[in-house]
């Protein structure tokens, strides 16, 4: 069963916690990880683009002459897409990207990244992160102390309001609470930093 340094809030060791072997202890699926983020990145897409068709342009009621007898090819419109000023033909239209992978690959990509993140040693457990009042100044003090200095994802428990409005102007520092969890944060940032009550819930809800 993997375990790690528990640590204070002044970067001080408060012993060791031991990890869910079936959360942070299985063998990284690469490939699983690949399409978990693909999928989330599709999911983010918006979707919006559209062209103006034939229906959309202005103009183009009267057909332009009659249909024999005149010696041109006949037109029904002069909105239609060979027409300068004509609809776009085949052009994008407003989707949505999302899709869904089994929830299988979707926990085995998550556990995945958490077991990763443990491997290379970019996990770091906090006993708890309590201020008396929104502070940055003092979260950034947190970091420092637990040499989180690079780009961090801060995991949170849910009721954590304090902590979570002392550190969401910090550039570079991304704050989630533990419900949300999820693998394209976890494999953009360069180190993860949870408290130890977090930690239980997501324990709890991949294990």
């Amino acid at each position: 069963m993997p375990k790690v340094t528990l640590f204070k809030q002044d970067g001080s060791h408060a012993g060791e916690v031991e990890l869910n072997e079936a959360v942070f202890g299985v063998e990284p699926n690469e490939a699983v990880i690949f399409d978990a983020v693909v999928m989330q990145r599709a999911s983010m897409r918006q979707g919006t683009h559209a062209v103006r068709n034939r229906s959309a342009v202005s103009g183009g009621g009267r057909k332009p002459w009659r249909q024999k007898g005149t010696g041109r090819a006949r037109q029904g419109s002069i909105r239609s897409p060979q027409w300068v000023g004509g609809g776009v033909v085949f052009g994008p239209t407003p989707r949505s990207y999302s899709y869904k992978l089994p929830r299988k690959v979707r926990r085995l990509a998550l556990t995945s990244v958490l077991s990763q993140k443990v491997q290379e040693d970019k996990l770091t457990v906090v006993e708890a992160l309590t201020f008396d009042q929104p502070k940055t100044k003092l979260f950034k003090e947190v970091l420092a102390n637990l040499k989180a200095d690079t780009k961090t994802l801060v995991v949170l428990e849910g009721d954590n309001e304090t902590a979570y409005l002392s550190a969401r102007n910090i550039p570079n520092v991304k704050v989630i609470d533990d419900y949300n969890v999820n693998v394209l944060d976890v494999v953009d940032a360069d180190r993860v930093v949870i408290t130890k009550a977090a930690l239980s819930t997501v324990e709890e809800a991949l294990a």
